[in-house]
């Protein structure tokens, strides 16, 4: 395909712009140009995507078969840009959430469940629900039918920026005794940024439209197998010291917010990690081991060094506290922990 990636520096827009490489694809990027130098093969376009002008020159008169678009912001940016490339595209995939379903989520909710309100022209950065469900209705209101919506999960693999994975890789990295958000057979539903591109890109060539909730099976993977996968991947002398959840909300420290196992004064929420993937699934989404996931993740903070956090991320000295971590190993230690 002749592929036009809004985005493609960072975390899902790098694997679809590598993904789409690797297919064949002919490949343009639009981005403003600073985070990264352009992949080899990409050809690579420079405007602030909040300049409407500015990427109407930088476009010209160019037609593309498909886009994909990972903007997480102002929903007016998003509506610009499809509309100017309307006429010009047969698809457009946008890189959507789960978070644009109402709060508290459904368990087991499929895509029928109900979303949150938004408008396709606000300007509103800060409620990342309402930026996304605003963006998925701009896509609408210029593509229709060709529209594809990817509702993801949490986002994991190779160049993620968020802080979750990376962060717990290096933690192990130092060993010891690490606490671990239990309990461990907490289920997890995530989908590696690799995958997602996959089946984007396939959606595209195949014209795929609609909204999908897109994520791995529920029940497959657990909190558990994740940490102990990846102190597997990592190979080192750490001991993993499992918190129950009332604990951790007990001492006010907010670890496993990080992979939403916990929300505060919700240490169990539902909804989170079961939901209903099964269109996606049917629409030929494939989803890779987690061991391939997290060594790949592991191999490429090794090669390039931990990245730079995006600006929307939490901290995660938001989520991790060193000494409460003590506190609460030496309170589960003296048998304080249930």
């Amino acid at each position: 395909m002749k592929l036009l990636v809004l985005g493609g520096t960072h975390h899902v827009g790098r694997a679809v712009v590598e993904t789409a490489l690797e297919r064949g694809d002919e490949v343009t990027t639009l981005n403003r140009g600073l985070s990264r130098a352009p992949t080899p093969g990409v050809r690579a376009l420079v405007a602030d995507r909040r300049d409407a002008e500015a990427v109407r020159a930088a476009l010209g008169r160019q037609e593309w078969d498909a886009v994909i678009d990972t903007w997480a912001w102002a929903p007016r940016v998003v509506r610009a840009s499809a509309h100017l490339l309307a006429g010009r595209a047969g698809h457009y995939g946008y890189v959507s959430s789960r978070g644009v379903y109402r709060w508290p989520w459904p368990s087991a909710a499929d895509e029928s469940a109900p979303l949150v309100d938004s408008d396709p022209a606000s300007e509103d950065s800060v409620d990342y629900a309402a930026a996304k469900r605003g963006g998925e209705l701009a896509v609408v209101e210029a593509f229709g039918e060709r529209a594809l919506l990817t509702r993801a999960g949490m986002i994991l693999g190779p160049y993620e920026d968020v802080g979750r994975i990376p962060w717990w890789l290096r933690r192990l990295e130092r060993g010891g005794r690490v606490l671990a958000p239990g309990p461990a057979e907490a289920p997890l539903q995530y989908i590696d940024a690799r995958d997602l591109a996959a089946w984007m890109l396939a959606s595209a060539e195949n014209g795929v439209g609609g909204a999908f909730n897109v994520a791995g099976p529920p029940g497959q993977i657990t909190i558990g197998e994740l940490l102990t996968t990846a102190l597997a991947v990592t190979g080192a002398d750490a001991e993993l010291v499992w918190a129950p959840s009332e604990l951790l909300e007990e001492e006010h420290f907010p670890l496993g917010m990080e992979f939403g196992l916990r929300y505060p004064h919700d240490p169990a929420p539902t909804g989170i990690h079961d939901a209903d993937v099964g269109a996606a699934l049917a629409a030929g989404l494939i989803c890779r081991s987690l061991r391939d996931t997290l060594a790949d993740t592991w191999a490429w903070l090794r090669a390039e060094g931990d990245p730079q956090p995006r600006p929307d991320a939490p901290a995660p000295d938001t989520w991790f506290d060193p000494a409460a971590e003590r506190d609460v190993l030496a309170r589960l230690t003296q048998g304080g922990g249930r």
